[in-house]
């Protein structure tokens, strides 16, 4: 107690004491409130940066898929291309064949009439040839 300070004043402040150590705790416990929601906050933008990564990591496999699936197409449409030059060539090669096959009906063709045309000349003269030679 200082010097000349009652009972009931000692009390006051004792009271005013205890009152201003309250007010701190309490001060103490905001600030601890805050700094939990200061955390909680800090941890809900730690959430949403990792629902932006996964999102970011589910767009890339989409333009993966997407790119694969072009990939496919385009060597799907190769494939249809180089049936298509085969097909070509195939018909080509038939066409060849039927040229060859055109070629050897006219020689065919050529060759007897040729034929024709030896009978023609033995029966001409062959038959002149056997009469000469009868009477000789």
């Amino acid at each position: 107690m200082l010097k000349g300070e009652n009972e009931d004043t000692r009390m006051l402040r004792e009271r005013e004491r205890e009152r201003e150590r309250e007010r701190e705790r309490e001060r103490e416990r905001e600030r601890e409130r805050e700094r939990e929601r200061e955390r909680e906050r800090e941890r809900e933008r730690e959430r949403e940066r990792e629902r932006e990564r996964e999102r970011e990591r589910e767009r890339e496999r989409e333009r993966e898929r997407g790119r694969e699936k072009r990939e496919r197409e385009r060597e799907r449409e190769r494939e249809r291309e180089r049936e298509r030059e085969r097909d070509g060539e195939r018909e080509r090669e038939r066409e060849r064949e039927r040229w060859r096959e055109r070629e050897r009906e006219r020689e065919r063709e050529r060759e007897r009439e040729r034929e024709r045309e030896r009978e023609r000349e033995r029966l001409k003269w062959g038959g002149g040839a056997r009469e000469g030679l009868e009477k000789g």
